[in-house]
């Protein structure tokens, strides 16, 4: 295993900063080839850093809230712990990010200054589009790679090739899966189905991209059927929101049935670990968060609520992105791109 500085925002998600303190603990714990950069007040990262032998002190004053405007936060709080972590993966300073903060602010942070790749168009050279993608667990046991998640609500058809071509590249280095069928998001699997929009998408990718496997449907995501699902960035977030949404309901359900009388507690008991298996499986903390693709270095963002495991999670997954060299494959991955 060979080492691996990554930076890790002591500011990001909505518990204390305490959380993600025993997080980057909790990483350096399991990977004896990691350093941390720990990025976050004076007060915080350097009494924190002065302790531990593999991990460093960045210093940034300001934080990006929730709540605030991220173009706007991002261009008025240059010392804030997302934007001084991105700039010191643009530096070479640290070799990936990972933030539990605002996903708009990490996103705009994360262009501008770690920057995108640009591709050719017509003779002109464009950046690239990143995009939110993340594996989901699907019926067979393995994973479904889905972008984006969030970050363009408006694209072009030749925006969605390339989502599909870098999601492609993630489901190889990252869950790998040799030959990914690759799936896009529509209301229906036939091949005249969709949007105007979308019915251009699949021209394209059915001319272009190497795996294509057709339309899918929102039900796709989890039935294992496809390898990679793409959407553009209003899609994929209400189809990620609504995944997410149906499968906490179930488990609350069935929590609710099983506490309702003796025999149902009875049978909670029974099968206590199984249940946590399964809350385990579905939970983001096992995953770490969603990496965006079509950076010039390995950005992850994980889950605003999150908890020891998850940073700890999330640090090691951006670790081991850049282990694998997920940035090379990408830039083998999109054949327009800028080498």
């Amino acid at each position: 295993m060979s080492k691996v500085c990554v930076a890790v925002d002591v500011m990001g998600g909505d518990e204390e900063p305490q959380v993600v303190l025993d997080g980057i603990d909790a990483a350096l714990a399991a990977d004896a080839e990691l350093t941390v950069f720990a990025v976050g007040p004076e007060e915080l990262v350097v009494p924190f850093a002065q302790k531990r032998d593999r991990v460093e002190p960045l210093v940034a004053p300001d934080t990006i809230e929730m709540g605030d405007d991220p173009i706007k936060a991002v261009m008025s709080k240059r010392k804030s712990s997302i934007v001084v972590a991105c700039r010191a993966v643009k530096k070479g300073t640290v070799q990936g990010f990972f933030s539990a903060g605002a996903t708009g602010a990490v996103t705009a942070a994360a262009t501008a200054y770690v920057t995108p790749f640009k591709y050719e168009d017509e003779g002109e050279q464009r950046p690239i589009r990143p995009c939110i993608t993340t594996a989901l667990p699907n019926r067979t046991g393995g994973l479904t790679v889905f972008c984006d998640l969030g970050a363009n609500p408006d694209v072009e058809p030749g925006d969605m090739l390339r989502f599909a071509q870098m999601g492609a590249a993630y489901a190889r280095v990252v869950c790998d899966i040799k030959n990914p069928r690759i799936g896009l998001l529509s209301n229906g699997t036939e091949d005249s189905k969709g949007s105007h929009f979308t019915k251009e998408c699949f021209k394209l990718m059915k001319e272009r991209l190497c795996g294509f496997a057709g339309n899918c449907e929102g039900s796709d995501l989890v039935s294992g059927s496809y390898d990679v699902v793409v959407a553009d960035g209003f899609a994929g977030n209400v189809a990620l929101k609504a995944t997410e949404g149906a499968a906490k309901l179930i488990l609350q359900e069935l929590k609710s049935t099983l506490l309702s009388s003796i025999k149902g507690k009875i049978a909670g008991l029974l099968v206590k670990s199984e249940l946590n298996a399964i809350k385990e499986r579905l939970s983001g903390d096992a995953k770490g968060g969603a990496i965006l693709l079509g950076l010039k270095g390995v950005v992850l963002i994980g889950h605003g609520a999150t908890s020891v495991e998850a940073v700890k999670n999330g640090t090691l997954a951006t670790a081991d992105a850049v282990r694998a060299g997920l940035i090379q494959h990408v830039i083998d991955s999109v054949d327009s791109i800028v080498k």
